[in-house]
């Protein structure tokens, strides 16, 4: 076994960078579904769009190819090379733009212009921190025009899910990597702090070929966990109005025992929005 490490947080895009935006691209070969919604908002709104913490443009790179303009702010270089590389093979580089930079401190110069913002897919967990997922918040709220509209998916981890956060190790699946044909093996370790919400998340990838030494990749994460309200209160904090809270893509109403938390906050000011 060759053990590479760990993720070290943002900076250059170096081999394991790019190894683990690879793996996080398999992490999601199974479609979260949430696509067809982003898809109804854009054409909603007429955009153009805002993506915070935009990855290697898994929602970013179809709103492109659907004849959107979009704008995606990520931190991370290896994962901004990725979604350069979607957005050229799915010749959508035209509409696509991409910015190398912290979304908690980003202000662009088409700030105020957006009719659409989105934080997708449980990214405003992975901030950590509460005042950091406000300045989110306010951030993307700053970004949209009068009467646009905000969306923010986050995962909510029922009774079972929290009473697995104990730091034992879990085998979360094995899959066969079509781009690097390597058998991959991923396994994760969570652990929940009660009083702040806060998951010490360490996930490890362990893949090669049958037989043969393995790689050994490892990613460390602190996320904090968000409850529906407390979503919508920063939401609310952000000076944005809060549409709906649903408890799933289709937009059906939040009740108990929903696995997601979907807000759609609007702007306030005069609307555009059909």
């Amino acid at each position: 076994m060759r053990d590479r490490g760990q993720h070290g947080g943002p900076g250059g895009a170096t081999d394991q960078g790019k190894e683990l935006a690879r793996l996080y691209d398999l992490d999601l070969l199974e479609d979260p579904g949430d696509l067809e919604l982003y898809v109804a908002l854009a054409r909603r709104t007429g955009g153009p769009i805002l993506e915070l913490g935009v990855g290697t443009g898994r929602v970013a790179v179809p709103l492109a190819e659907a004849g959107y303009e979009v704008t995606g702010v990520d931190i991370d270089p290896a994962m901004l090379a990725r979604a350069r590389d979607r957005a050229s093979q799915a010749r959508a580089l035209d509409r696509l733009e991409l910015i190398e930079g912290d979304l908690l401190t980003a202000h662009l110069e088409k700030a105020g212009s957006f009719g659409l913002g989105i934080i997708a897919l449980n990214s405003l967990l992975l901030l950590g921190d509460r005042n950091d997922q406000a300045r989110a918040l306010r951030v993307l709220a700053n970004h949209l025009t009068p009467g646009g509209l905000a969306v923010v998916d986050v995962w909510l981890p029922d009774a079972d899910d929290l009473a697995r956060f104990d730091g034992r190790l879990i085998l979360e699946y094995t899959r066969d990597d079509p781009e690097s044909g390597n058998l991959v093996v991923k396994a994760a370790s969570a652990l929940h702090d009660a009083v702040t919400q806060r998951v010490r998340l360490t996930t490890v990838y362990e893949e090669g070929r049958q037989g043969a030494p393995a790689d050994r990749w490892v990613r460390r994460d602190h996320l904090r966990l968000v409850g529906a309200d407390e979503l919508a209160a920063l939401a609310e904090a952000a000076g944005l109005v809060v549409e709906s809270l649903a408890g799933d893509y289709d937009l059906e109403p939040l009740r108990p025992g929903s696995e997601r938390a979907v807000l759609l906050a609007v702007k306030p000011g005069s609307s555009g929005l059909v």
